[in-house]
């Protein structure tokens, strides 16, 4: 049975990119979008201080969320998309581009199957 879209929780550690940049991730997050072949409504991205960076961009097929700990080198992403159209990878690899993991993890949920 089809569900209505896909998930895609990232972990990435040993991440050496920009982590800490706000304006670097905003820029990323577009291009996330515009790689995965999905619809920008409107990306937001929100610097902590000491150091931190949560944002999320918000698509007409769903939504892309990245929270970022520099100080451990880690990355939390998820992309949630609808539609077959959409290429969720697409936008994981561009934020990997970003980011430079040393090592990742991808675990796809299928959303919307009624059991």
């Amino acid at each position: 049975m089809r569900g209505l879209g896909r998930q895609l929780v990232v972990e990435l550690w040993g991440c050496s990119g920009a982590t800490d940049d706000a304006e670097e991730i905003r820029r990323a997050l577009l291009r996330a979008v515009e790689r995965a072949g999905a619809t920008v409504i409107e990306v937001y991205v929100h610097p902590f201080n000491p150091h931190g960076v949560s944002g999320m961009a918000m698509l007409a097929e769903s939504h892309i969320s990245v929270h970022t700990w520099p100080e451990t080198g880690y990355v939390a992403l998820d992309v949630f998309t609808c539609g077959e159209a959409v290429v969720p990878e697409g936008a994981v690899e561009e934020l990997c581009d970003l980011f430079r993991p040393q090592h990742t993890s991808v675990v796809e949920i299928t959303r919307g199957i009624q059991r």
